[in-house]
């Protein structure tokens, strides 16, 4: 497994395994505690892991918390991802740049995502799986969205939206929930 680092955002990295495949199909390891301490992370810090499943069209995000910011690991574990991240840390030399990935279960590539950097993405294929490893607890009262189609961000997601949630739906501007995260 190496570590690349993400031009576009400081701080956020690529982890990409090495599969070892025969006529059985692979194996590789998605996460290696070496690999990320070798980058200055903290492997013991991540205390929750989760699993989406989307299909074709939907979106999630963008999303990010308020307070002390969420790191978060994230993998496309079956299925194919159009991946968002946006750099929302003020203090940050990449402030506002976006990075766009592709994740796929045929890579199993994994992306850090720095706490106070925004999150999203939308389902490629039929079904989706998305495994995230969280650096603290989930608390919906630090929950910041900002809408999808903001045009300050233009995110160029590549199919039009099937299904989102309400609170996708709803989300204020980029400039909203930036007052939001900050209050």
């Amino acid at each position: 497994m190496k570590a690349t680092k993400v031009p576009e955002i400081t701080g956020a990295y690529l982890f990409e395994p090495t599969p070892y495949a025969d006529e059985r199909g692979f194996f590789c390891r998605t996460f290696d505690a070496d690999v990320v301490r070798s980058v200055g992370l903290d492997p013991d810090a991540f205390v929750q892991d989760s699993l989406s499943r989307s299909v074709r069209g939907v979106l999630r995000g963008l999303h990010l918390r308020s307070g002390a910011g969420e790191a978060k690991l994230v993998r496309c574990s079956y299925g194919r991802i159009f991946d968002v991240v946006v750099d929302l840390r003020t203090d940050s030399p990449t402030y506002r740049s976006r990075a766009f990935f592709e994740l796929s279960d045929e890579t199993q590539v994994t992306l850090y995502i720095p706490a106070g950097c925004a999150h999203g993405f939308q389902a490629l294929t039929e079904t989706a799986d998305v495994s995230y490893r969280i650096d603290r607890p989930h608390d919906p009262a630090e929950d910041v969205t900002i809408a999808f189609d903001d045009p300050e961000l233009a995110i160029p997601w590549p199919l039009p939206v099937t299904s989102m949630s309400q609170r996708d739906r709803e989300a204020p501007s980029l400039a909203g929930a930036l007052q939001q995260k900050e209050s």
